[in-house]
């Protein structure tokens, strides 16, 4: 960008700086959203839950399916942002 066009668009710096900020926000929503070692944690806690006789089969099986549909869908996100469009 040239010396003119910095001052022309110079009024605009406040926007690009907050979509900049919005678009780190969003990034970092999406890495802890995506992220598959907390419901792997949770899958752990669960069969323990199970073997200490907090939950039953039919629940465990339940939360378990649950959760593994998330991991399915972590995958899948994982995927899509690989392969890009």
């Amino acid at each position: 960008m040239g010396l003119i066009s910095n001052i022309l668009t110079l009024p605009l710096a406040p926007v690009r700086g907050t979509v900049w900020v919005l678009d780190q926000v969003v990034q970092a929503a999406e890495q802890e959203y995506y992220d598959p070692e907390p419901v792997r944690a949770r899958l752990a806690q669960l069969e323990q839950d199970l073997n200490n006789g907090l939950i039953d089969d039919e629940e465990f099986d339940r939360l378990e399916d649950e959760l593994l549909d998330r991991l399915d869908e972590i995958e899948a996100y994982r995927n899509s942002t690989r392969q890009g469009p």
